[in-house]
């Protein structure tokens, strides 16, 4: 959505904040230095899936997003002992995909196809993990802008894309009427972490038993950025 041009003043606030929360959490922080050349780059998210046996490179089609693949690629070999990667031709962007307990599911969008769907599968699949595709409202960029992961069976996500059954075997909270934008969040050890400005939803998270952080998210909203765009989090097992 065009909500205005991001303050970037604002958003090293807001991005000092978010990281600062994850560590409170018990996390290990590892900071990458900025890509100039790649102003989405902050976004990192949606360069690999991490899954415990090792990390999947993602594949961008959108032109100005094509390199960040190979800045955070030998990053991830340093941490990893597997590192695979979608070859093509087909593209897929690790926003959307939402790995649960039992199943790794992935949304078709504009930046995700059938082709990157079914090459993530083949590779998925060497260590264990089965993939569900599903069909993403119009208009919505990410599979994860719509929904986000709580706990191994629980959900949260708007009404809009749970209508189609896609989250049928697990508990699902809803976001609020009106706060649908606050449907991506992350939950990191003992925190559910979550944009700020929508209160009923991060009520009803409480309500459910979440220990609920908010933090501002203004200025990444403007770039249709949320919580889980901002970090890879994963454990390597070591």
């Amino acid at each position: 959505a065009d909500i205005g041009t991001p303050d970037l003043a604002q958003m090293q606030i807001d991005h000092q904040h978010y990281s600062d929360v994850l560590r409170e959490t018990g996390a290990k922080i590892i900071e990458l230095p900025p890509l100039e050349a790649y102003p989405d780059s902050v976004f990192v998210e949606d360069t690999a899936l991490c899954l415990p046996q090792g990390a999947i490179l993602m594949r961008s089609d959108a032109p100005t997003r094509a390199g960040e693949v190979g800045q955070m690629a030998p990053v991830l070999r340093g941490l990893y002992d597997q590192v695979l990667e979608i070859s093509g031709p087909g593209c897929i962007e690790g926003g959307d995909i939402l790995t649960t307990g039992r199943e790794i599911l992935v949304g078709l969008s504009e930046r995700t196809n059938r082709a990157g769907v079914s090459e993530l599968a083949q590779l998925a699949e060497r260590w264990g993990h089965p993939l569900r595709w599903i069909e993403i409202p119009q208009g919505v960029l990410h599979f994860k802008t719509d929904c986000s992961l709580l706990d191994d069976e629980t959900i949260l996500s708007t009404p809009r894309l749970a209508a189609s059954g896609c989250f049928s075997d697990y508990r699902v909270i809803y976001t609020a009427e009106g706060e649908e934008a606050g449907a991506n969040a992350i939950r990191f050890n003992n925190l559910v972490v979550m944009a700020a400005g929508f209160p009923k939803t991060a009520q009803r998270l409480r309500q459910a038993g979440y220990d609920v952080r908010e933090i501002n998210n203004s200025e990444c909203a403007k770039l249709d950025g949320g919580m889980s765009c901002l970090s890879l989090r994963f454990s390597t097992g070591s």
